[in-house]
């Protein structure tokens, strides 16, 4: 996938398995590609962000923390994954203050993009991509 994307799109690389972090860093770095590391296991994260600082990184989550910017400032990661049914513009607002971002994963209906639009998300993960692009995302 790093060869077929090139430097024609930045790749968000999923890492669901811890201590594979080392091989997958190296993958990256050997390519070339234009990468970003995310993970529902913060400590992974905070592993990539230890081997290799550079690379931007991001936390996803399932469920609303009390403080989501913590989640980030801990791992030292600069966007969070949140699940679309617990974004709202306190969360956005909270994560921007901090300079990170917002990515709503997944959000397939045009109500849910008019609105995560409106409350200032930066990034929408969904499984409809033909019609997000022609909403003008």
């Amino acid at each position: 996938m790093l060869n077929a994307v090139g430097d024609r799109a930045k790749l968000y690389v999923e890492i669901k398995a811890p201590r594979i972090e080392p091989l997958v860093v190296r993958c990256i770095r050997e390519s070339g590609t234009n990468c970003a590391i995310h993970s529902f296991d913060h400590r992974i994260v905070k592993t990539v962000k230890s081997i290799f600082p550079a690379i931007p990184t991001g936390v996803l989550e399932v469920a609303r923390h009390v403080d989501p910017v913590a989640s980030l400032v801990t791992v030292g990661a600069q966007d969070l994954w949140q699940e679309v049914t617990f974004i709202d513009e306190d969360l956005v607002a909270r994560v921007h203050s901090i300079n990170a971002r917002v990515i709503a994963w997944t959000s397939d209906t045009v109500d849910q993009w008019k609105t995560l639009n409106q409350i200032g998300v930066d990034g929408i993960c969904t499984d409809r991509i033909s019609e997000l692009a022609t909403f003008g995302w």
